[in-house]
């Protein structure tokens, strides 16, 4: 298939709203619970983790125990997330909330460590792969065309993402997929909060 016939990932902004109002048009989802639902089974994740290092420390088989307890509940958690999946993709949507949920701890210690750039870098890659994990599981974007998204395939009123200035650097325009997915979501998650 040539590139001229390829359909776009996400055209514009406008019809990716489209689509989310009709997910919820549909009651298929609620955007906003649902991005809560995602940090309490990032957290469950953690204390899975915990559980294991507590386990392998101490020698003691009851926290093995509790972490299948924990497993449990946010497979169950996941699952309301997660609805449809092929190949990897559940595995996949896991570790990028694992590891999203991680870099937001590791840019909080450098914060706390008087180190702000490394900070809001490691805060920046936490919500890539957060949005990456929307995108993902929105089935938003085929996921054939998981690359990248050109500028001009953002809504034009969307100026911040899309006109670069004459000061801009080559960093700010060629902007990564996942960080233009990341705008894209934070703008339907919002749009969504009633």
């Amino acid at each position: 298939m040539s590139k001229k016939n390829q359909t776009p990932p996400i055209k514009n902004l406008d019809k990716f709203i489209e689509k989310i109002d009709n997910l919820k048009k549909q009651d298929k989802m609620d955007l906003s619970s649902d991005q809560d639902l995602t940090i309490a089974i990032m957290n469950l994740i953690s204390i899975e983790e915990h559980f294991f290092f507590t386990g392998a420390k101490t020698g003691k088989k009851k926290y093995y125990q509790l972490l299948n307890q924990v497993r449990e509940i946010r497979k169950e958690l996941l699952q309301k997330i997660i609805k449809k999946y092929e190949g990897e993709v559940w595995c996949i949507s896991k570790h990028l909330l694992a590891a999203s949920m991680r870099l937001m701890e590791v840019g909080t210690k450098q914060q706390g460590l008087r180190r702000p750039k490394t900070a809001r870098q490691m805060f920046r890659r936490a919500y890539d792969l957060y949005s990456l994990f929307w995108g993902l599981n929105l089935d938003l974007i085929p996921k054939n065309h998981i690359k990248k998204i050109a500028g001009h395939q953002l809504n034009k009123h969307d100026q911040s993402t899309t006109v670069p200035s004459k000061t801009a650097t080559s960093k700010q325009t060629n902007r990564s997929f996942t960080q233009k997915l990341g705008d894209l979501v934070k703008k339907a998650i919002d749009c969504c909060i009633e």
